[in-house]
């Protein structure tokens, strides 16, 4: 993958501050499986599909990481919560450098109306 692209899609910044948040993979007990992947490598193919809107199977071959490999990361990634994480840690670098401005902010809630006769 160009260089360029890959540090536009994931600065340094940011894989810095993700770094610490990814879940440590263990290898099996049984041994086998695939060699390891760059973590770098693969975190930047996930961003690429979740902002290009690009399908999983579509994943270009320059990132060196196979389609399966990318979704399977960003399953494991899911839940175990990196996102949400990734965000507030985000949001606490960019306020701790006087980076945010919270004058204005939008709130966006959902309400869905209750069944009748269920309590």
């Amino acid at each position: 993958m160009r260089v360029d692209l890959s540090r536009r899609l994931v600065p340094d910044e940011l894989w810095e501050l993700t770094v610490p948040l990814l879940p440590k993979l263990t290898s099996r007990p049984q041994g086998g499986g695939t060699a390891p992947v760059d973590e770098r490598a693969v975190f930047t193919a996930v961003v690429y599909v979740l902002t290009s809107g690009c399908a999983w199977r579509y994943l270009p071959d320059s990132f060196g990481v196979s389609p399966a490999t990318a979704h399977r990361r960003f399953s494991v990634w899911t839940e175990a919560g990196l996102w949400r994480r990734l965000h507030r840690a985000v949001l606490d670098e960019l306020g701790a450098r006087g980076e945010l401005d919270w004058s204005s902010a939008i709130v966006d809630a959902a309400s869905v109306r209750a069944k009748r006769g269920v309590r």
